[in-house]
């Protein structure tokens, strides 16, 4: 990413939540520990099913009394009903302002810019009461930052940063093996640590219990973890959502997010894959691109 550029994500909404209970409120159901989070850090977490499967994720800030919870927008309305139902009589306030604040992003080179900044993943600061933060998930992802709508472009040019065409963050994001959009096509279908969580900081396996905590941690003690969610290269023709990846009349996977940026669940344990081999997808050809974060022989 060029230093000078902005990315405007307005596929992204913004939950705020607040209340006198709303740090417990949150402790109790995300994979990640709220602990973390403050005016100097932000975290990535998740929202699992009581058997451990994918619903949501998101990003986490402190702001002031509350959290802003930063989340595909496609999926926000549906998150705001999961949070709705989780907090019960609970002193939990919950506004959706997706309509008064915007995400941007910029370059990893522009985040360590500044001179309030730290090289630490979530470190996060606040630049003209806007919360500035490191990607918690992987430091190439950049710096982000939820600006106010009204002074969005008032603020970028104070930041001295321009807009710019946003394929480019999310080409860059399916590049390190991150899928950032359209996650509703994994709901419900995969394990948290399938979905690379682990590895994108967006676990953590010391606090207490959290909705799907059980099965999450059964997996990462026993070892269980077989299958991961991967980017896809198409090198040849289109697949489609649904899709099975075959080689020697063996399953090795199937294709779950067919856009411009698609990502597969792969059997990484099969004696017939490698990250090597062009595999056919009815009659297309496609790679699997091993992100450089995966651990694997």
């Amino acid at each position: 990413m060029n230093i000078n550029n902005a990315y405007i994500l307005e596929d992204r909404g913004i939950i705020f939540v607040e209340g006198s209970e709303a740090k417990d409120f949150l402790q109790n159901i995300i994979t990640n520990n709220i602990n973390k989070v403050n005016n100097q850090n932000s975290c990535f977490a998740s929202l699992l099913t009581p058997q451990g499967k994918f619903l949501y994720d998101f990003l986490i800030i402190q702001h002031k009394n509350g959290y802003f919870i930063d989340c595909e927008k496609a999926q926000i309305d549906d998150l705001f009903k999961q949070l709705t139902l989780y907090k019960l009589r609970s002193d939990v306030q919950l506004l959706n302002l997706s309509n008064e604040f915007v995400v941007t992003a910029f370059s990893y080179e522009k985040y360590k810019s500044f001179k309030e900044s730290k090289d630490e993943l979530g470190f996060t600061f606040k630049y003209n009461e806007d919360p500035i933060f490191l990607d918690p998930r992987n430091k190439k992802l950049g710096g982000r930052s939820i600006i106010n709508l009204e002074k969005l472009y008032m603020s970028l040019k104070k930041l001295e940063l321009k807009s710019s065409n946003v394929k480019e963050y999310y080409q860059l994001s399916f590049d390190l093996g991150i899928q950032q959009k359209n996650t509703i096509k994994l709901k419900d279908k995969l394990f948290a640590l399938e979905c690379n969580f682990e590895e994108l900081n967006a676990i953590d396996f010391k606090k207490g219990c959290y909705v799907g905590q059980e099965n999450t941690a059964r997996i990462k003690l026993k070892n269980k973890l077989t299958k991961r969610l991967l980017p896809v290269k198409i090198i040849e023709g289109n697949v489609n959502e649904g899709d099975s990846i075959i080689n020697k009349n063996v399953e090795l996977g199937k294709i779950l997010i067919d856009s411009e940026f698609p990502f597969a669940i792969i059997k990484l344990t099969s004696e017939e894959f490698n990250f090597d081999s062009v595999y056919k997808v009815n009659d297309s050809l496609i790679k699997i691109i091993k992100p450089l974060w995966l651990k694997y022989n």
